[in-house]
């Protein structure tokens, strides 16, 4: 067993690592993903082994990168495309939607394009404007992608590891702020579907439910919480789409509570859609109605203001006390 502590951006870097290793038609195309190693250096070192027909250092163009790689997966290749930024993924975005959701479904199912899309996203880290988005729902509401956000360094390795080889679209938003977090990483487990969600923390009072970087905080709440004799059950849902609602619905019927936490802002965000579906599956379980904890339905702050905008562990703990008021 090969079990390794790494940091969740190290975790990324041994994935794409051994996907190219087992398959010489997995190809890394990106910004500065070659000679950088990408801004936050999770393609480090990859240019250097594997040569520069296979790590590309593209222009800056993400428009032509992802036409580009749609065009090499018609072709029989298997494309890792790094979008920078969350927030440059908008040149894009008609390539992504237009295209890359909708070939298979115009063929007829002939055509597969296993294209992934690597986009750091959300908050934390003091960047400058279009560096922060969370543009998730955006992505998950467009039928023909999958949509998946690791909030473990384990779940970064494998998660991509089944997407590049999933024989559909997979957009993965890595969640930038935990880059440099650390925890194990069995790099011989056989892992569970890619689209299924876990129970992070047993609970039986409430459940929280989040994916990407608000599992961590989610976690926090849980802990301060059980200080105060109060059990709160955590569930990461690791995809946005499509989403594992017989985990999540198997959690709240025992709880009888549930609130939703993600970065992107609460108006029209996956909450939404999540506080929905739970309403329909759980009404005669439910013992106060579905909460959500998000942004403010407002352009993501300067750098100062971020941490009032961002959920945190007094506003996930606000939500708890209102839901279990009822």
């Amino acid at each position: 067993m090969a079990v390794e502590k790494m940091a969740l951006a190290k975790a990324i870097n041994a994935s794409l690592r051994t996907a190219m290793e087992d398959d010489a038609k997995v190809l890394v195309i990106g910004e500065d993903v070659g000679k950088l190693g990408g801004v936050f250096r999770v393609t480090d070192g990859l240019q250097k082994d594997f040569g520069e027909d296979r790590v590309i250092d593209s222009p800056l163009a993400e428009s032509g990168i992802v036409g580009t790689a749609i065009g090499l997966a018609l072709r029989g290749y298997r494309p890792v495309v790094e979008i920078q930024f969350d927030g440059f993924v908008f040149p894009a975005y008609d390539q992504i939607v237009t295209q890359l959701a909708k070939m298979h479904a115009r063929a007829l199912g002939t055509v597969k394009l296993p294209v992934v899309i690597r986009i750091p996203y959300g908050g934390g880290i003091g960047a400058v404007e279009h560096h922060s988005e969370s543009p998730e729902a955006l992505f998950a509401h467009v039928a023909g992608l999958k949509c998946v956000s690791p909030s473990t360094p384990a779940d970064a390795y494998w998660m991509l590891q089944q997407a590049i080889h999933s024989d559909d679209p997979v957009i993965f938003f890595e969640p930038k702020r935990r880059y440099w977090d650390k925890g194990e990483v069995n790099t011989s487990a056989i892992p569970g579907p890619l689209h299924e969600a876990r129970v992070a923390r047993e609970g039986t009072d409430l459940t929280l439910a989040a994916y990407g970087p608000m599992v961590k905080t989610c976690l926090e709440v849980a802990a301060a919480a059980a200080e105060e004799g109060t059990s709160l059950e955590v569930v990461d849902l690791r995809s946005m789409s499509p989403i594992d609602f017989d985990t999540l619905q198997r959690s709240v019927e025992k709880t009888g509570r549930l609130v939703v936490v993600h970065e992107a802002p609460v108006f029209y965000g996956s909450g939404g859609e999540i506080a929905a579906r739970i309403t329909e599956r759980c009404f005669y379980h439910l013992e106060a109605p579905v909460l959500r904890v998000g942004g403010f339905h407002a352009p993501y702050p300067p750098a100062r203001l971020e941490e009032e905008y961002l959920p945190n562990l007094d506003r996930v703990l606000d939500a708890v006390d209102r839901a279990l008021a009822y």
